[in-house]
């Protein structure tokens, strides 16, 4: 028996792992948070947006020597506030601006990588380097999640009235704008501190997949921010406990976990609709 728990027990033995699962742990908690208002408002695709639109910032910030942190963040922000400005003054739907902006963010940014010599790798902003992690990577991790997870816990009523009916949050003196550049902040933020540790394939994943799940699951917010919070660190942790077993890279692991749950959720949503409906048939 306690071969059996040692052998349960063995992928949690090496130090490289234990970053691991803490750096999972950090990023995917304040991520999985913003999902539920990125779900809510519809912004599915802005999270998209911004994650691809950090890597010519990335390439920027090396080109100039300065901390990636800084480069990322702005174009993040760049792209944001760029979109809004376009919808504003066009008669071009969100979505459209969006696939136009991030694609042409984020192909300038390979432009630029494949034109200069860096020792930045390409798969590791992509995939991100979640067994090489630093203590730096760590700490910006904890930093950065701790800003983006107490911005969203502390506003929380206020973005859930912007993400609902805007209109209603500006006729009772909310500060829309201020609100809404806010969160956009935050999800700019939040991809930055997971760009070295987990890349941008899985910080895609955690902006959309809890919010999702934790929406088939409930209807009450308060439990959606509750749910999405346990899908995405319990996933990351399974997932990187996983990789060891079957040989595969963490983070394209826990994004097929969270997909697997996805469909689950999705099917026992379906079959919920349908006893419901047949309820009401019988009882009428």
């Amino acid at each position: 028996m306690s071969e059996f728990f040692d052998l349960l027990l063995f992928p949690f033995q090496f130090a490289f792992l234990q970053k691991a699962y803490l750096v999972v742990f950090l990023v995917s908690l304040p991520m999985a948070l913003l999902s539920c208002y990125v779900v809510l408002k519809g912004w599915s695709l802005m999270g998209d947006a911004i994650a691809h639109a950090v890597f010519p910032g990335v390439v920027i910030a090396y080109i100039l020597n300065l901390p990636f942190l800084i480069g990322a963040f702005a174009a993040g922000m760049f792209c944001a506030i760029s979109t809004g400005f376009l919808k504003e003054n066009s008669r071009v739907k969100e979505d459209t601006i969006l696939g136009i902006v991030f694609s042409g963010m984020f192909a300038f940014g390979l432009v630029l990588y494949l034109k200069i010599e860096t020792d930045v790798h390409l798969d590791h902003i992509l995939y991100g380097n979640m067994l090489g992690v630093s203590a730096s990577d760590l700490l910006q991790a904890g930093v950065i999640g701790s800003v983006c997870a107490g911005f969203v816990l502390i506003k929380r009523l206020d973005l859930l009235a912007l993400s609902f009916d805007e209109q209603h949050a500006k006729a009772i003196g909310l500060p829309v704008r201020w609100l809404h550049y806010g969160l956009l902040a935050a999800l700019s933020l939040s991809v930055v501190g997971a760009l070295s540790s987990v890349g941008l394939i899985l910080s895609i994943a955690y902006l959309i997949a809890p919010g999702a799940i934790a929406f088939l699951f409930t209807r009450t917010f308060r439990s959606m921010l509750l749910i999405a919070s346990l899908v995405a660190v319990g996933c990351s942790l399974a997932g990187v406990y996983l990789s060891v077993w079957i040989d595969s890279a963490p983070a394209p692991t826990i994004v097929l976990l969270m997909s697997l749950l996805f469909v689950f959720a999705f099917i026992r949503a379906i079959q919920k609709t349908k006893a419901v409906s047949a309820t009401m048939v019988d009882g009428a």
